[in-house]
């Protein structure tokens, strides 16, 4: 599989994303739905701490990716749901080390929204991973 990041500008580099990603040859294609801040039974953690759920709706993520042979570093795509956006981007720097560290730099969204699935929960992330 070949990758290969698209980015007309650069102030980008700053926050850790790619504009877009071309994959060429790709044997597989996963879409993973949001993944949350919540346990093995489905429960909320960490109401209140979006630097605590970040973490934990990248566990789950990577355990997602986990079951179909995959890692972080397949991710070409993150889109993330929070309902705070300062919150959000107060917890990039502590957490996107995760990402950075496994290689993954990708196309992504942020979007603000007023709530989610279950009450207390401050951010979802959806990927899309390719090998």
């Amino acid at each position: 599989m070949e990758r290969r990041q698209i980015n007309p500008w650069t102030w980008q580099d700053e926050f850790d994303f790619t504009w877009g990603i071309e994959v060429t040859g790709a044997q597989k294609m996963f879409f993973c739905a949001g993944c949350v801040s919540i346990d093995a039974d489905g429960n909320p953690l960490h109401a209140g701490d979006m630097e605590a759920q970040f973490n934990r709706a990248l566990d789950n993520l990577e355990r997602v990716l986990s079951q179909a042979s995959l890692t972080l570093g397949n991710l070409v795509r993150l889109n993330y749901y929070v309902t705070d956006i300062p919150a959000f981007l107060e917890a990039v720097p502590k957490v996107g080390v995760r990402l950075k560290a496994a290689g993954c730099k990708p196309a992504s969204t942020l979007l603000g929204i007023s709530q989610l699935a279950m009450p207390g929960l401050m951010i979802e992330i959806e990927g899309t991973a390719a090998v």
